[in-house]
């Protein structure tokens, strides 16, 4: 059984930030700064609300006679007594009889054109730890892009706007970066884990190296934009921000409405309507929240009984990745001629030229991460370099084409291949996996959303035939260690 160090960085980086911002704000109100002080303890507070619900939540603490529990996760000490009791249940495995087992199976990446399953047994003990992992892993994504992310550009506003860089200011800064980066990470294993669920991934650590690279550039790049954008044009930054958030927030709802399907009632069985609305909506505003800041691994799909939609389109990917390109060089632009005589310390073109290179970079780390380090590559029908030549060739026939009528579509455009799109041994043909990713909670599918750690026996694989342009945007927390 691996050591849950996973839960420990995610409690690590939460008490950190959470210290640090508490720290900050009681500078900004010996200095009488209440504008800041307040921000700072709202971009604190809210998602540390938000951390306990969902902690309490997945565990069902409501229904269980344990008010102690309850009154540390009133006081925000809930993910600390969570960690201790994980690994007070890692210490234990071994010690103790398991009273029973569960058997799973999972195949192996194919190897010379055979892919064999394996079993294993699953013990309670394990399967505890499993429910641990998951539920952090679901908060780290939560603390990331609902806390962190905006902290992260207040504080780097105030540095602007002051010119300097206090040493708590500093150190909040550098905490909430590396929370963001840890659950935009945790979003991508989510997604590989959702896709193969009935394969045995095994993540390596060029994979982790690639990722962190790919997230660190991209977020980084992005939050710097936007800082400098608002420090010229504080009242237009608005419009862009709602633009993109309710964009992303209001597109999951508008493909639910057109699909017709039933309104979803397997995310609670307790929870009203009323209630299973407002999880939706925040499983919706945290959807928003991530690809605010980048890419989404994972795409919530409401009509889906998991609510999750687990195949990817190379055409969506490329088509985010060029529109935020455009808009990031767009605001840039705008900044770099409205400047006013502040930025005289600093050299403009320059600076602009190493964001757009930045985020470039980002775009380059992750091409390697898909083409070389992504640890189910081998199911891949096509390589992402192929599928993104083709995605740029239909660019070049729309952009050159005299007439819609007179436009040549190939298959290879008709067709887009995706990243999750795999041949089984001995057969044709792209397949997506359309087997539930199971969770350790018994009876409940909303869970996989943010959970990365698959267990549970898989279920058949069904074939679903891909055409159109239209694919599936892929995420993710939300996720999981």
């Amino acid at each position: 059984m691996r050591l849950p160090s996973s839960i420990f960085v995610s409690v690590s980086l939460f008490t950190a930030e959470t210290t640090a911002a508490l720290y900050l704000s009681s500078t900004y109100r010996s200095a009488g700064d209440q504008i800041w002080q307040g921000l700072t303890l709202l971009f604190t507070l809210v998602p540390s609300v938000l951390v306990q619900l969902t902690l309490t939540f997945i565990h069902r603490d409501l229904s269980r006679d344990r008010p102690l529990v309850l009154l540390l996760h009133i006081l925000q000490l809930g993910p600390i007594v969570r960690c201790l009791e994980a690994f007070c249940i890692y210490g234990s495995v071994g010690r103790v009889e398991e009273p029973y087992v569960s058997i799973t199976r999972k195949k192996q990446m194919p190897r010379g054109g055979q892919s064999e399953e394996v079993e294993r047994q699953v013990g309670q003990a394990e399967g505890k730890l499993f429910t641990h992992r998951a539920a952090f892993a679901r908060t780290s994504v939560i603390q990331a892009f609902l806390g962190s992310a905006p902290q992260l550009t207040l504080q780097l506003y105030i540095c602007v706007l002051q010119q300097g860089v206090s040493i708590g200011r500093g150190t909040l800064m550098v905490i909430s970066m590396l929370s963001i980066v840890y659950g935009a990470l945790r979003c991508n294993i989510l997604a590989i884990k959702i896709k193969y669920d009935d394969y045995e991934v095994d993540v390596r650590p060029a994979a982790y190296l690639c990722i962190f690279m790919w997230r660190s550039f991209e977020i980084a790049s992005r939050v710097v934009v936007l800082v400098l954008f608002s420090s010229v044009l504080q009242l237009w930054i608005l419009p862009v921000v709602l633009l993109n958030f309710l964009v992303f927030f209001l597109y999951p709802w508008i493909l639910f409405w057109k699909s017709h399907s039933p309104f979803p009632e397997n995310i609670e069985k307790t929870l009203t309507r009323v209630g299973t609305t407002i999880v939706l909506c925040l499983l919706t505003f945290l959807y928003a929240g991530i690809n605010m800041f980048c890419w989404s691994a994972v795409r919530v799909k409401l009509s889906d009984p998991d609510l999750i939609n687990k195949s990817q389109n190379w055409y969506r990917m490329a088509l985010y990745y060029m529109l935020r390109f455009v808009e990031n060089a767009s605001l840039l632009l705008l900044w770099y001629v409205y400047k006013t005589d502040f930025y005289n310390f600093i050299c403009a073109p320059l600076l602009l030229l190493q964001l757009l290179v930045a985020y470039a970079v980002g775009i380059f780390f992750m091409l390697v991460f898909y083409q070389f380090c992504h640890p189910c590559r081998r199911l891949f029908s096509s390589s992402m370099t192929q599928s993104l030549w083709n995605c740029s060739s239909l660019l070049c026939l729309v952009c050159t084409s005299p007439s819609p009528r007179r436009r040549p579509l190939g298959k290879s455009v008709l067709d887009p291949l995706s990243p999750g799109t795999h041949k089984e041994p001995g057969t044709e043909g792209p397949q997506d996996t359309a087997s539930d990713s199971a969770e350790d909670i018994p009876n409940d599918t909303t869970y996989d959303m943010l959970d990365d750690t698959v267990y549970d026996t898989p279920n058949e694989m069904t074939n679903s035939t891909q055409g159109g342009i239209n694919g599936d945007i892929s995420h993710g927390a939300s996720v999981n260690a």
